[in-house]
């Protein structure tokens, strides 16, 4: 891997070349929380956020999107866009990027998804986690591939990694505005991933989780959450690994219609409602109960669903903390 450092006096020139890559998005303060929005400035970036309430997924699987379109008689494909450019890609969102990759890319590949990843250029940037986060425990806090650029702060600039074909040629293409990287930038460097490594507060007991989950199956602490529960879906809408969709066909009129493909949740009772009107989860407690076996349940050729990003905890009306839950289930064993 290539290391070349970016002084804070070019900050904004790499910034502006990378609108030749392709439309610019970057994490934007929005009311209490942030948001991947477009942008023209550099002036209207976040660069120490914290979460985006929705994850960059929201670019490759779309909230709600037309796949279809029927017009005179005849079903046309609707585009999936053209580049775009993702700056300020947190650690553990391409870390769930990549876990997206292994079901819309494994064969047979979901073409709208692929389009997209090939038409995305990912900037990776550092982060101080908040009272959130428990990426580190799944080690998802730092990632060595899956970005073409990734940005860590130093005090007079950031130290930027070369992560792909694409970043190398940005990087040559722009190579006034790098420097090579100094004994000083990589102590600085060093000390900032371990005052990063220090700021953690939340903690997840990851050893032997598999197995306590198959002999916590029937723990009350399942059916305890899920009364507090209000099975409304916001962990899974802005979760950064969820990937279960629907596709609908609606009319518009006799002659027209949309196919469309929109996010589903298995909190949602009709998630598990199939045909002859059986529900394979009928109540509330065992779909709450079936996402923490879906998000913790380690798989050893994938690892675990979840990169410990925090979504699910600061966006629950209800207030329920992943770790905490899973922390009770395993106490519940004693």
């Amino acid at each position: 891997m290539r290391y070349v450092k970016l002084p804070s006096e070019n900050f904004e020139g790499f910034f502006e070349s990378l609108k030749s890559q392709g439309t610019l998005y970057a994490p934007v303060k929005k009311g209490h929380t942030y948001s991947f929005q477009p942008v023209e400035s550099v002036s209207e970036v976040e660069t120490h956020y914290t979460r985006t309430m929705l994850p960059p997924k929201k670019f490759f699987v779309r909230p709600r999107e037309e796949l279809l379109r029927l017009k005179g008689g005849k079903w046309e494909e609707v585009s999936s866009g053209g580049p775009f450019v993702l700056f300020g890609v947190h650690s553990c969102d391409i870390h769930g990027l990549k876990i997206l990759d292994k079901a819309y890319l494994d064969e047979p590949a979901d073409p709208y998804y692929k389009a997209r990843r090939e038409n995305a250029l990912i900037i990776g940037i550092s982060c101080i986690p908040d009272e959130y986060c428990f990426c580190k425990s799944l080690g998802t806090d730092f990632v060595m591939n899956g970005f073409d650029l990734f940005l860590h702060e130093l005090p007079d600039g950031w130290l930027v990694r070369v992560g792909s074909v694409r970043g190398h040629e940005i990087a040559w293409e722009n190579e006034e505005l790098f420097e090579e990287v100094t004994e000083e930038d990589l102590a600085n460097f060093r000390a900032f991933e371990e005052k990063r490594a220090n700021s953690f507060k939340r903690k997840l007991n990851k050893e032997g989780l598999a197995d306590m989950l198959d002999l916590a199956y029937n723990s009350p602490v399942w059916k305890k959450y899920a009364d507090v529960c209000l099975a409304c879906g916001n962990c899974n809408m802005v979760c950064p690994t969820c990937r279960c969709y629907e596709v609908c066909d609606k009319w518009l009129n006799a002659y027209e219609g949309v196919r469309e493909r929109r996010y589903d949740s298995c909190f949602m009772e009709s998630h598990g409602l199939v045909a002859g009107g059986h529900n394979f989860r009928p109540t509330r407690m065992e779909r709450f109960r079936h996402r923490y076996y879906c998000k913790s349940y380690f798989d050893p050729s994938a690892g675990f669903n979840c990169v410990g990003c925090g979504r699910c905890d600061e966006f629950c009306p209800a207030k329920i903390e992943h770790v905490k839950v899973l922390d009770e289930v395993r106490g519940s064993l004693r």
